[in-house]
Parts: structure tokens; C-alpha cells; sequence
């Protein structure tokens, strides 16, 4: 019985013994993880601030999802480092982030083209929310720039998804900067037409029309002669943007009007 008490004081030692190598030993590391933890969350806490407010510029959506995936990617590497500090081996768990982040960003790479074409469009302003453009052969008025499309409302009335990686790496027509779009109707006439005589008798017309602009003023000139004996003229008029397709109708309308008086009185 003596020995055995004798023995179990042995062990119980030589276990304390072990634990105070080990406090020694690590004690100092966890103690400088847990300062880091610490110091950097409050860091990172300031430096989202500022990320806020730098990005508070873009669209709050965008805004409010950079400074969150800047906040999480900064505490995921203060979690890997302070891990490190203690003692764990992170060359692993670094590898298993970096091989899922490659996967995900093969899987969603369209996805992510998107939002770096968001980016760009909410950074450079090519257009804002209210500018007429034509972009991917559609023409509309901007109602929306969200963080992976942007909406077109047509004037048809149909509303068009443009997804923001083709739209930022295409070519894109703002409509709204210089204020006026044109509508131009062609038509072929014959090659003995006088021309000087028909603008004295169109150019009118195409003034008196209530949604044309005055400034540019209406135009009617010559684009091309064809060897069959006819000649294509130009009918040019500038309009609001956002119009072109209603003021088309309308001179379309009252050029049909014209010609057909014009062949009355003739």
C-alpha cells in the first residue's frame, strides 16, 4: 500500500513537472495569440470603417458587400496566423482554402465577371441610373445598376437584365450625355427628284412635329445614288432620348402623308 501511494506521488510529480514544461513552453504563445486576437479584431473593426466609408461612393449594395467580404477575409487570416502562433500547423488548412477558393472561382467565374464589370460600371460611371443606352444591341433607359446586372426599362416597356461583365467589356452608347438622339428615316426617291424643293416643302413638316428638337435642326440630304436611277435621301431629325422609336412613327406617319398629297397635287 506504501508503495503504491509512494508511486502514484511519483507520477503525480512527474505530471506536474510535464505541465509546468508545458505552461512554460506555451503559456508565452497563447498569450501573445490571444493579444493579437485581440489587437486585430479591433483593427479590423477600424479598417472596415474605413473600407465603408471609402466605398459609401458606390451603390450601398456593393458598398455593404466589400466591406463585408474584406471584413471576413481579414479575419480569417488573423484566425490562420494566431493559430500559427500557438503551435498548429496551418501549411494545410492554407492548401484546403486556396484549392476550395480555386473551385469556387471556376464554378462561379461568369458569376464573378459580373460583379468585377458591377465594379467598374459603379467606379468609372459610364452611365448612371436615368441615362438612355444601347448596349448588347438593346437601347433603354437605365432603372437599375445592381451588383451583377444592370436593368434597362425599353421603350416598349420591357425590362432588360444586361449582365454586368459583357456590358462593362462591350461597347456601350450613352444616349443621355449629349441630351438629343437622332431618327433618321431613308427613302428611295426618283434620281430627277429636286431636292432644293423638297426641303422647302419637308424641312416644315419635320419642324412642326411637337417632340422635335430645334437645335439640331431637321435635316433632308442625300446618302447614296444607285445606277438604277433612283437616289436614297436622308429624312434626319433629332428628338428627347429615349423618344426615337415614337417620334419614328410619327414621320414616318406624316412623310407618308406628304408623298402621298405631293402625288395628289401632281
Amino acid at each position: 500500500m506504501l508503495l503504491t501511494l509512494l508511486l502514484a506521488f511519483h507520477d503525480l510529480g512527474y505530471y506536474l513537472e510535464r505541465l509546468q514544461d508545458l505552461a512554460v513552453l506555451y503559456l508565452p504563445k497563447v498569450f501573445s495569440a490571444v493579444l493579437l486576437l485581440v489587437v486585430g479584431w479591433w483593427v479590423i473593426s477600424w479598417v472596415s470603417r474605413l473600407v465603408n466609408t471609402a466605398t459609401s461612393r458606390f451603390d450601398v449594395s456593393l458598398s455593404s458587400f466589400l466591406t463585408s467580404l474584406f471584413n471576413i477575409a481579414l479575419k480569417v487570416l488573423l484566425l490562420i496566423s494566431a493559430a500559427g502562433m500557438v503551435g498548429f500547423e496551418t501549411t494545410s488548412f492554407v492548401a484546403i482554402l486556396g484549392a476550395a477558393g480555386l473551385a469556387v472561382g471556376l464554378a462561379l467565374q461568369g458569376t464573378l465577371a459580373n460583379f468585377a464589370g458591377g465594379v467598374l460600371i459603379l467606379a468609372f460611371k459610364p452611365f448612371t441610373v436615368g441615362d438612355v443606352i444601347e448596349s448588347q444591341g438593346r437601347t433603354g433607359t437605365v432603372q437599375a445598376i445592381q451588383i451583377f446586372n444592370t436593368l434597362l426599362l425599353t421603350s416598349q416597356g420591357d425590362t432588360v437584365i444586361l449582365p454586368n461583365g459583357a456590358t462593362s467589356n462591350g461597347v456601350i452608347v450613352n444616349k443621355a450625355h449629349p441630351k438629343r438622339a437622332l431618327v433618321e428615316i431613308q427613302l428611295e426617291l426618283p434620281a430627277d427628284t429636286d431636292l432644293a424643293a423638297l426641303r422647302r416643302r419637308a424641312l416644315p413638316m419635320l419642324e412642326q412635329e411637337e417632340q422635335t428638337l430645334d437645335v439640331p435642326a431637321p435635316q433632308v440630304n442625300i446618302v447614296s445614288l444607285k445606277p438604277g436611277g433612283s437616289l436614297t435621301v436622308a429624312f434626319r431629325a433629332y428628338t428627347q432620348p429615349g423618344q426615337e422609336d415614337a417620334e419614328r412613327n410619327r414621320l414616318m406617319e406624316k412623310l407618308q402623308q406628304f408623298f402621298a398629297s405631293e402625288e395628289k397635287a401632281a
